[in-house]
């Protein structure tokens, strides 16, 4: 079975980032064939300075590979090292209905936020769907915010095979019922728009103050506190420090005692702690780019090899 991940360069990676995608993909290298990429075609609807095209995309490769991705089991290659995909891209797109474009949530809600409508944020899904059939993906895990897209790249998919013959590999979607909601440092979802994360590998002395920030309520140490349960802290604790310990920590704060600067403190500790060898393998990574840069270009002819195959079906198949 193969699954694919696509990887947005989006910038600094953050807690929420790390328990909601990046550990669960990662933990998918033991259970089957994966292919990763990064998707820096994709942020060309978004990011308009290739200086920081680059350094999102070499940032987040070495994030990736410091959090555990291991390019010896998996296939792990940069989008734009791989032309078939904008080739496939055309060769769906021309069977795509603009009614299944314009019903697009993503489109909708980008624009509603203030994004150009131009061609690229319109035309997203059906780059999407390149980037998964290209490869005969099985299996695309996705959020609920995906659903849709990889509905539309199945819909896709089966309308190319229809036209021209069983073609492309129609892809399942994994919709994982448990889904880790990582709080935020306000109490709401941890998310960069919200500006309430915790990075992964930010520097200690600013992360310790933005954990000491964290806005508690006007309760004495002493008070009991039967709601800690949805403490932030608390629910922090619970993903970075041993069972037992955020155990300890939640109820010696239910029953009173439990000071919030000593459960800030401890929550700091152990969180720094948790990415503690992530933070040393990717200084070490960052000293080696002609590392990084090999590996990804092992990546992307491992990538090829497979896109090679499936596009010259595609064009066969079209009469092309």
């Amino acid at each position: 079975m193969r699954t694919l991940t696509g990887i947005t360069p989006s910038g600094t990676l953050h807690i929420g980032n790390y328990f909601g995608a990046m550990r669960p993909a990662i933990e998918a290298q033991d259970r089957g064939e994966c292919f990763y990429f990064i998707a820096d075609y994709h942020s060309m609807t978004s990011v308009f300075d290739p200086d920081e095209r680059r350094r999102n995309t070499l940032g987040i490769a070495l994030d990736w590979l410091a959090c555990g991705l291991d390019p010896k089991k998996s296939v792990f290659w940069r989008q734009s090292d791989v032309p078939e995909v904008c080739e496939l891209t055309w060769m769906i797109g021309s069977l795509t209905p603009m009614g299944l474009l314009e019903r697009a949530h993503s489109y909708k809600d980008k624009t509603a936020k203030g994004l150009s409508p131009n061609f690229g944020l319109f035309a997203y899904p059906v780059l999407m769907a390149a980037d998964i059939l290209l490869y005969d993906t099985n299996v695309v895990p996705v959020g609920q915010d995906q659903k849709q897209h990889l509905e539309m790249t199945r819909d896709i998919a089966i309308k190319f095979n229809q036209a021209y013959g069983e073609t492309l590999v129609v892809p399942e979607p994994w919709i994982r019922e448990e889904v880790a909601v990582v709080p935020g440092l306000d109490g709401q979802k941890m998310s960069k728009s919200y500006g309430n994360t915790l990075d992964i590998f930010g520097d200690e002395k600013a992360l310790r103050r933005k954990v000491m920030s964290i806005v508690m309520d006007s309760r004495t140490p002493q008070e009991p506190k039967p709601d800690a349960g949805r403490n932030v802290c608390i629910q922090l604790l619970k993903l970075v420090a041993p069972a037992e310990v955020a155990a300890d920590a939640e109820n010696r704060l239910r029953a009173g005692g439990l000071g919030y600067g000593d459960l800030k403190k401890t929550l700091f500790e152990h969180y720094w702690s948790f990415f503690g060898a992530a933070r040393a393998r990717r200084a070490e990574l960052s000293s080696h780019p002609d590392y990084l840069e090999q590996v990804l270009r092992e990546g992307a002819a491992r990538a090829r090899a497979v896109a090679s195959v499936v596009i010259k079906r595609a064009r066969k198949a079209a009469g092309l």
